[in-house]
């Protein structure tokens, strides 16, 4: 609690009121005059500060506002994906960084583009290219592999896209747009097919090893009497 003090307004009022009655009642046209009529307003106010002195009071002494906590900074909106955590290999990051880029383009142009067909197919590469670069992070000595695949069948695939997703938004009919969309469209057959052989290229040498372990095994059980037997056979 603080103690305020209030100062009585009512003696300088009394001044006044003085000063206003002299003007009345008494000359004011010498100097000797204002000395008396200051003499008297000085008693008045005296006087009045004994009738109607200052009063004090506690009042509460003001609470601090609690501190206001700092606004966090807004999430960045780059439909905002978070940057991917590093390998360790640099090629490696650049590859899985191409992905996502590769991956998220792919995406959008297959909500662009209406047409059914077309749609399956994008679907189709954005599954097959996740899945080749997949293979080259478990496995980097696979990365020279898709060097072509990655500097020039994936992102040309991903310009005819872009081209036809601009032709097919003008909603316009012609020799010149009509001809270039059923190009890409043929194309995409043979592209589709491109990236299930380069994904499945990308096994041959477990296909390899699988091939020579059954090759031992074979021969393995022959030596035993047993070969071309299956399980549960007697």
């Amino acid at each position: 609690m603080a103690y305020v003090k209030k100062r009585s307004v009512l003696p300088v009022y009394l001044i006044g009121a003085t000063w206003l009655a002299w003007s009345l009642f008494a000359p004011l046209y010498r100097p000797t005059h204002y000395i008396m009529a200051a003499l008297a307003s000085f008693i008045v106010y005296y006087v009045g500060k004994m009738i109607f002195p200052d009063r004090g009071y506690e009042a509460a002494e003001p609470t601090q506002a609690p501190p206001q906590p700092e606004p966090r900074s807004a999430p960045k909106q780059e439909a905002a994906r978070q940057k991917p955590k590093s390998t360790g290999n640099p090629e490696i990051d650049a590859l899985l960084a191409e992905r996502e880029r590769a991956v998220s383009e792919m995406r959008r142009l297959n909500a662009s583009i209406k047409d059914v067909k077309i749609s399956a197919q994008i679907s189709h590469l954005e599954s097959t290219t996740g899945k080749i670069i997949d293979a080259v992070v478990e496995k980097p000595s696979k990365l020279p592999q898709i060097r072509k695949f990655m500097n020039y069948y994936l992102p040309t695939t991903l310009k005819l896209l872009n081209a036809y997703d601009r032709m097919d938004s003008t909603g316009v009919s012609g020799a010149n747009i009509d001809g270039s969309k059923v190009k890409i469209e043929d194309m995409l057959d043979t592209v589709c097919v491109a990236f299930s052989r380069q994904l499945d290229a990308l096994y041959g040498e477990e296909a390899l090893d699988i091939s020579a372990d059954i090759k031992v095994m074979e021969q393995m059980l022959a030596q035993e009497g047993i070969g071309g037997m299956t399980l549960g056979g007697s």
